[in-house]
């Protein structure tokens, strides 16, 4: 840190590098990740599609933030364990259970939450479209 608090430009580059590396590991190496980012894809169109309203929007991006930053920490969690030991150890397996239910239980609201924005518009156009 210099004087006053500020970090340095070349700091916070370096920084903003590391957290690309980070986000670009998860993607490369963690298949549900990609699902993940998958579901966002169908999220964002299928809200386009039915028109959501800006405050849907900022509920569908909140869950679907949460999510994707449950995914990075269960990752996180998953290299912490088998940094500190490769060796099966019952507190390793909860940890690392933990985190990967974490990630469950946020998709799974997440599922939820889409299902209520997004199932009854997309109901009606099928129910109109069918008529």
């Amino acid at each position: 840190m210099q004087a006053g608090g500020m970090r340095s430009a070349e700091t916070w580059l370096s920084s903003f590098h590391h957290a690309w590396d980070g986000l670009w590991y998860v993607v490369r190496t963690q298949r549900n990740a990609r699902i993940h980012l998958m579901a966002l894809v169908l999220a964002v169109g299928l809200g386009m599609v039915v028109g959501l309203s800006r405050l849907e929007w900022v509920i569908l991006a909140l869950v679907i933030g949460a999510v994707l930053v449950a995914e990075w920490f269960n990752t996180a969690i998953e290299a912490t364990i088998d940094l500190i030991t490769m060796q099966y150890h019952p507190l390793a397996k909860v940890a690392k259970d933990a985190a990967a239910a974490g990630v469950l239980v946020t998709a799974l609201v997440a599922v939820v939450v889409g299902i209520l924005m997004l199932g009854v518009p997309l109901w009606q156009r099928l129910v109109h479209l069918l008529h």
